[in-house]
């Protein structure tokens, strides 16, 4: 059961490009957004589409994947754990952030190939 704690996989479409950074000490880091569609019928019988967005972290050699093949609208799947965070802003206001952090990414329907590069 230990293997289940803190386990999030979802597949989605990217909302915007990958925005990826060299740090110092040769950390990549990649940050994007993630969208996860529902759809139901409501009480009508009506068809509503629910879409919930995500914000993505991927680290090193996961990054360098999404950098290469990875681009606004693509379909991917991930798995990886779900943080927490806070900073202050520029205004000193506490600010809260949840992320998930990739450890895997599956590529689905990317319109980057390989041979493209």
């Amino acid at each position: 059961m230990n293997s289940m704690r803190n386990k999030v996989q979802l597949i989605g479409n990217l909302g915007a490009d990958p925005e990826v950074k060299n740090l110092d000490g040769g950390s990549k880091v990649a940050r994007f957004s993630m969208a996860t569609n529902e759809t139901y019928k409501n009480a009508q019988g009506e068809k509503v589409t629910d879409t919930q967005w995500h914000n993505i972290v991927a680290w090193n050699k996961t990054a360098e994947i999404i950098e290469k093949y990875a681009s606004n609208g693509d379909s991917i799947g991930i798995e990886g754990k779900l943080t927490s965070r806070s900073y202050e802003d520029k205004e000193g206001d506490k600010r809260y952030v949840t992320e998930i952090v990739a450890h895997e990414v599956l590529l689905l329907n990317t319109k980057r190939k390989p041979e493209q590069e």
